[in-house]
């Protein structure tokens, strides 16, 4: 299967790979030996699942495959195309299977498709009829069906090295297909930037070439400034609700707890860079406070909450510093996990155990009904007790045993807290003793 070229067709599309050799980059999945290689080279077929970032060599990829087996190629998007189109893919493999020829269903960004569209897929893969290759950005565990995983053989793809992405710029300014013609060069500042600012995607660097290129004339050379005129909006790879947006949120999360305030710094910048609500951020700053501090250091929360109200205030840029401030501190603060994991213990015991009702001397008497039924009438008033604390005095159901959720660290604030919790605990064992 040759693809037909044009001048008029995009610089990337020119250069798409015509064989195996021309391919750049997934050598952990393209290198000699290696299984995906030996089936392409051997015109082997099977229904795959090719997933990762954009611009690294998905459709390519497919396209290859196709050609190397002389199967019929049918290519759909997701994006465009519906339950009908499916129909009529399926009515043309079923031609081909007449004529003795395999079929090639390629659709891309298959995540895109709903479950009943999934699902129409299963019978003829199952069948045989077609053979199915899906691209897709995001994580199939999340966007496919099981059924259709299941039918699929995955490999996932990486974004392209930065060698990888010089590689097929060189390629593209020496190739008859490329820009050849034009006998235009690239200065080493302005390569730099370029492959930087493709972030791993072989698209988007051949698209800045290709634009760079039309900006300057014949037998010049593509400079820095060029470049950086043409990069106006950010090109990071930010999108919410995709994997590089968790990604990066729980890099951020991670560096935090890691007391590591220039890593935190870093993802902070990157997500903002990106584009992501800096009002999400400090959602999830405050959210760090509460769990991987905690009462280590209770100011760690106060912190967040103000940088959350500064940002409110000011806005953006202005209140992104406050944002800033609250993660360095965090990151620096003493770290306890004591309270979230006495949550989910509380929450967990619980949820398994019986409803019991609260003790009499737990309860208010606002009636004379409920004094005469004994509400409140053992209840010793803490600040009327030696030390205000009433030793012996349960605050627990009646017959369920002693339990312990919170285990203060041996960090910041918690140190106090639980030299505190060991005196009271030694009261209570002396009056135990008394008595």
């Amino acid at each position: 299967m040759q693809k037909i070229m044009n001048n008029f067709s995009p610089l990337a599309d020119r250069m798409r790979p015509q064989s195996l050799d021309e391919f750049i980059g997934q050598s952990h999945l393209l290198g000699a030996d290696k299984p995906l290689y030996n089936a392409i080279r051997q015109g082997a077929l099977h229904s795959m699942l090719f997933w990762g970032p954009p611009g690294c060599g998905k459709t390519t990829i497919a396209r290859l495959i196709g050609q190397k087996t002389q199967a019929k190629f049918i290519n759909l998007s997701a994006v465009l195309s519906g339950v009908k189109d499916i129909r009529e893919s399926v009515k043309q493999a079923q031609i081909n299977l007449q004529k003795n020829l395999k079929t090639i269903l390629f659709i891309d960004e298959i995540h895109r498709f709903n479950k009943s569209q999934q699902d129409a897929f299963l019978p003829y893969v199952e069948s045989g009829l077609f053979y199915l290759i899906g691209a897709t950005t995001e994580n199939p565990s999340f966007e496919l069906n099981n059924a259709l995983l299941s039918r699929v053989r995955i490999y996932v793809l990486k974004a392209l090295k930065q060698d990888d992405i010089k590689k097929i710029i060189v390629q593209a300014l020496k190739a008859p297909r490329g820009l050849l013609d034009k006998k235009i060069t690239i200065d080493s500042a302005a390569l730099d930037f370029l492959i930087q600012s493709s972030n791993g995607d072989g698209r988007v660097a051949l698209n800045l070439l290709e634009i760079s290129s039309d900006l300057i004339e014949n037998n010049q050379a593509i400079d820095l400034k060029t470049l950086q005129h043409l990069q106006q909006h950010s090109l990071k790879n930010f999108d919410k609700g995709s994997d590089i947006f968790y990604e990066q949120i729980s890099a951020l999360h991670k560096s935090v707890r890691g007391s590591d305030p220039d890593a935190a710094l870093y993802w902070l910048i990157r997500m903002i860079d990106g584009g992501c609500d800096p009002l999400y951020i400090i959602r999830r700053v405050i959210r760090m406070a509460t769990e991987d501090i905690g009462n280590a250091d209770p100011r760690a929360l106060h912190l967040a909450l103000n940088a959350h109200r500064v940002y409110k205030i000011l806005g953006s840029p202005e209140g992104e510093l406050a944002i800033a401030a609250a993660i360095i501190y965090i990151s620096c603060a003493a770290k306890s996990n004591a309270v979230y994991m006495a949550y989910k213990k509380a929450c967990n015991f619980v949820k398994n155990s019986a409803d019991l009702p609260v003790p009499l001397h737990l309860r208010n008497a606002p009636t004379k009904l409920m004094g005469d039924l004994g509400y409140g009438k053992k209840y010793r008033y803490d600040h009327d007790e030696v030390n205000a604390y009433s030793t012996g005095q349960t605050y627990l159901p009646d017959g369920l045993s002693p339990v312990k959720f919170y285990n203060p660290v041996n960090r910041g604030l918690e140190i106090k807290i639980k030299e505190k919790l060991k005196k009271l605990e030694a009261l209570c064992n002396n009056s135990d003793k008394k008595q």
